[in-house]
């Protein structure tokens, strides 16, 4: 007889199958098992941003300007929609990047009325570094894990994404 391991979502799993077993029990487990996921990947990396001085917003979006090329610069409304935050909450961390010498904000050629947020040269190589060091962390993180398991799990997020994230879903 085969014996599985369990972890701590299949117990909650077989607590409600017994106390209420109308609740859907696939959404549940997804849901955790991706929030744990999100959970060991953020403590993988957060040593990796303390050391650098930088929290996860102001990581995200240094990587995010790093990624976008030459000259590494996004609309600050863009930088908001893409990493999820509110505009206070974007202009709030460009603020704290900008005091840092990481971003300059610039006048947004293409709108009078919006601004731009550039890398500096010592925000490139901030990002850069970020970038590798949260990478070595979460490669680490997934090194338990075979080339198989890591292909397939992959295909089944990707997968998975693409179903539920439609255009025009509120995030």
């Amino acid at each position: 007889m085969k014996v599985t391991r369990t972890d701590p979502v299949d117990d909650l799993v077989a607590a409600w199958r017994a106390e209420l077993p109308e609740v859907e029990l696939g959404p549940l487990e997804i849901g955790k098992r991706v929030a744990r996921l999100t959970v060991l990947l953020d403590d993988a990396a957060a040593p990796e941003l303390t050391r650098l001085g930088l929290t996860k917003a102001e990581y995200q979006i240094l990587a995010t300007l790093r990624s976008v090329g030459k000259p590494y610069r996004r609309r600050q409304n863009e930088l908001a929609a893409s990493l999820l935050l509110s505009s206070g909450g974007t202009t709030n961390v460009v603020h704290r990047l900008v005091a840092a010498g990481l971003v300059v904000r610039e006048p947004d050629p293409g709108d009078r009325r919006g601004s731009a947020v550039r890398l500096t040269d010592e925000g490139v190589e901030r990002a850069e570094e970020a970038v590798l060091a949260t990478n070595a962390a979460h490669a680490a993180l997934f090194a338990h894990l075979d080339a198989d398991t890591t292909a397939a799990l992959t295909t089944q997020l990707r997968a998975t994404l693409r179903a539920l994230d439609r255009p025009g879903r509120r995030h």
